[in-house]
């Protein structure tokens, strides 16, 4: 494998301030996702679905196209995770780091309301069933919306929640066509296939900070394949 590039590649692509950002988060090497990622046009607002292991940097990814054009456009991006959970997570984390930069926020309440206060913040965090909450009252501001990022993409296999993900991002597709989509997978049967379809560049890598391996526990005795 050739080494892997450092963050001075970003220097000449991202906002000044968002570059000092990453360097103070000891960000000091792309991983491959990353890097083959900027390679498939990340910041030529190409469409892109990433589909890498758990904890490969797919975050990141997303938040480069995100911070980067915020910064640059004033507009607005969102990030759609399917829990509650996740997104307070995601909220605490980008808070934590980019609240100096832009306004963090996020919506994960009563799918009824309209929570107009949303017109206010830079990046938001929300579940899809409430996006699409916010599309059926005609939330007025989802048109300055330049990054939409759609995290655990692969649940638009999921019976119960696959319908409304995949309305979700066709109506996107339609009312913000010049937007942005980044959509984000861990695990995906038919990457290739879910790529056409979401008119997106694909971005596979196997990749993943620590070597996963299989084994067979026999009488408290682990024994691991070669």
């Amino acid at each position: 494998m050739s080494p892997r590039k450092g963050i001075e590649e970003l220097k000449a692509k991202v906002h000044p301030e968002f570059y000092e950002t990453l360097k103070q988060e000891n960000i000091k090497e792309l991983r491959p996702c990353q890097e083959k990622a900027i390679e498939a046009g990340l910041f030529e607002d190409n469409n892109l679905l990433v589909c890498t292991p758990t904890a490969s940097g797919k975050t990141l990814v997303a938040e480069l196209a995100m911070i980067n054009r915020i910064l640059y456009t004033g507009k607005k991006a969102v990030y759609i995770l399917p829990l509650k959970a996740l997104a307070n997570e995601k909220y605490i984390d980008f808070k934590r780091k980019y609240s100096s930069l832009i306004k963090v926020g996020k919506s994960t309440s009563d799918i009824d309301s309209k929570d107009t206060f949303l017109a206010t913040y830079d990046l938001i965090l929300i579940t899809p069933e409430k996006l699409d909450s916010l599309l059926r009252h005609k939330t007025p501001w989802i048109t300055d919306v330049d990054v939409f990022v759609i995290d655990e993409v692969h649940l638009l296999n999921d019976p119960s929640r696959g319908p409304t993900l995949e309305v979700l991002i066709t109506m996107l597709r339609q009312i913000c066509s010049s937007a942005q989509f980044i959509y984000l997978s861990a695990t995906i049967g038919n990457p290739e296939i879910l790529a056409d379809w979401l008119d997106a560049k694909l971005i596979i890598d196997l990749w993943r900070p620590v070597e996963l391996k299989k084994g067979v526990m026999i009488r408290n005795k682990l024994e691991f394949f070669e």
